[in-house]
């Protein structure tokens, strides 16, 4: 792997990244890029990813936006597969920046390198101990994935998850998706043994058709839970602020969770809670879930369910 960017400058993004990487007990190897230092927290740094001696299969890239069509371009001429940009300041910032992504796009497009991001905190993988990110620490291993738009509520859960016990296969921010959608995630983790259920913060949908077929066909096996922002306008003009994507009709977006079996929570409190009951609860099985109660007017105010579990999750979620 290789950090583009890795800096010693205290509480810089790039050596937390580095810090974090160094301090993974992953088993791969950590290349240090940086034009300016002869070495960084104590590694060789090389002045740009030509120069590292051998293939990177990962690039973390912390530079300033406007020099990143050229880290990609670089990365690609030197065989890197893929890359997770942390950096801010593409179509979340206007034109200008909306511009550079495209010419991202293009230079990742020209080698067939797959990018997460911009914008973002990084990629989790607490089973094998990778922590590409710069948060503060690493999640505890588990068996829910969460995936996130935002950078700032990933470090949120991060901080409730590790006080509550709750363990994650997978810890991804996923910032403004310019390659890597929800759909990609959701088919990758749907095929991860370790993966048992999937969490999703979503400020704006992307690749709809993309993200409704893999959860169509994810959801018969595990449950994915949605937050979805974006409710009113003003909530719809916060989110396009921070990932310049719109949130989409809300409406359409209920019919279609609905339709491929996407369970949608409506707080950040109810999507702590179904992460954790996902986490330490075993899944339902078959029908024999029986419910006792003194009032009708809960279960019949309840969304028909696309099956036995997606009702049991609706349950629940209502509490009763």
């Amino acid at each position: 792997m290789a950090v583009i960017g890795a800096s010693e400058r205290p509480g810089s993004v790039g050596r937390t990244l580095l810090w974090n990487l160094i301090q993974s007990p992953f088993g791969g190897t950590v290349f240090p890029v940086n034009p300016q230092r002869p070495s960084v927290l104590g590694i060789k740094s090389y002045a740009d990813i030509a120069s590292v001696p051998e293939v990177v299969d990962l690039a973390v890239i912390a530079t300033p936006a406007a020099t990143v069509p050229q880290v990609i371009r670089e990365c690609v001429e030197a065989g890197v597969k893929g890359a997770i940009i942390v950096s801010a300041g593409f179509k979340e910032v206007g034109a200008a920046g909306l511009a550079l992504e495209q010419q991202v796009l293009a230079e990742a497009r020209r080698g067939g390198m797959r990018i997460i991001g911009p914008n973002c905190l990084g990629v989790m993988n607490p089973l094998a101990g990778l922590n590409a990110t710069f948060a503060g620490t690493i999640a505890r291993a588990g068996n829910v994935a969460f995936i996130s738009q935002s950078g700032a509520l990933c470090t949120s859960i991060l901080d409730w998850s590790l006080g509550e016990n709750v363990g994650f296969s997978a810890f991804v921010s996923i910032g403004s998706m310019l390659d890597v959608s929800w759909g990609d995630l959701i088919e990758y983790l749907g095929d991860d043994p370790s993966t048992h259920s999937i969490v999703l913060y979503m400020e704006s949908i992307g690749d709809a058709q993309g993200f409704l077929s893999a959860a169509r066909e994810v959801a018969i096996d595990k449950p994915i839970i949605v937050l979805k922002v974006g409710h009113t306008e003003a909530a719809a003009q916060a989110a396009a602020s921070h990932t310049g994507a719109l949130t989409g009709s809300d409406e359409v977006l209920n019919a279609a969770f609905r339709r491929c079996g996407v369970l949608r929570v409506h707080t950040i409190s109810d999507l702590f809670d179904m992460a954790e009951i996902l986490a330490k609860q075993p899944r339902p099985k078959g029908n024999r879930l029986s419910i006792v109660t003194n009032a009708g007017a809960p279960e019949r105010s309840l969304p028909m369910p696309s099956s036995v579990v997606g009702e049991l999750w609706q349950l629940w979620l209502q509490r009763l």
